[in-house]
């Protein structure tokens, strides 16, 4: 039987989301706790917690055990709306409860996937996998760059650099060229950055994006 840790609200006063938790092994959760205490040589911060009790949990980090939990509550209300009457409230188990409060708009599962690719300082830390992902992930780096600036191959390099973390920027700055959200000469000798409008879904996604680096 699952051990279920409460509630976890998130840090913004914008927002009153709660993102349930659990944990199928209160022990092994405990242990893993303990061994990343024991690594720290100061008290950790609220953003490590998370990030570790999302770990012990078996997500990657507590920005995609969120992602995961939204992805669920867009289902579940989902499946409401399709329902012939609402249920009573006598009736509602205590997770509809919480489905049934007022939530933010919910990301796409591609969009949820790509915001789990970066760490909690912004930076893209993992190349996804599918390109549906990659594509929104991209995004992520456009707008790290400035629209009345020009820019050397070097100085793309170097945003690129600052804001990815397992050293590939060759690749990124090829797939934002091909995106057309960086064009550049035909020497390579200047990139500048492409005005676009992001679709609702990539909109939802850099919003969550600023939000995780806010927490």
């Amino acid at each position: 039987m699952s051990d279920a840790i409460s509630s976890f609200p998130k840090t913004s006063a914008r927002s009153r989301e709660r993102v349930s938790f659990t944990a199928s092994d209160i022990s092994a959760l405990a242990k893993s706790l303990r061994a990343a205490i024991a690594a720290q040589s100061d008290p950790p911060s609220q953003a490590q917690m998370l990030n570790w009790l999302a770990k012990g949990a078996g997500y990657q980090n507590f920005q995609s055990l969120r992602a995961s939990a939204s992805v669920s509550r867009s289902a579940a209300n989902a499946a409401d709306s399709a329902g012939d009457a609402e249920p009573r409230v006598a009736e509602l188990s205590p997770a509809k409860l919480r489905v049934a409060e007022p939530q933010p708009a919910s990301l796409s599962a591609h969009a949820a996937k790509a915001l789990t690719q970066f760490d909690e300082l912004g930076r893209l830390h993992k190349w996804p996998h599918k390109f549906a992902v990659q594509r929104i992930a991209m995004w992520g780096l456009w707008m790290r760059f400035d629209a009345k600036k020009h820019y050397t191959e070097k100085e793309v390099n170097s945003v690129l650099k600052a804001w990815h973390s397992y050293g590939d920027h060759v690749t990124l700055r090829r797939e934002l060229v091909n995106m057309q959200l960086l064009a550049r000469k035909s020497d390579c000798s200047e990139y500048w950055k492409v005005a676009q409008q992001p679709s609702d879904e990539v909109k939802a996604f850099l919003k969550a994006l600023r939000a995780q680096m806010e927490r």
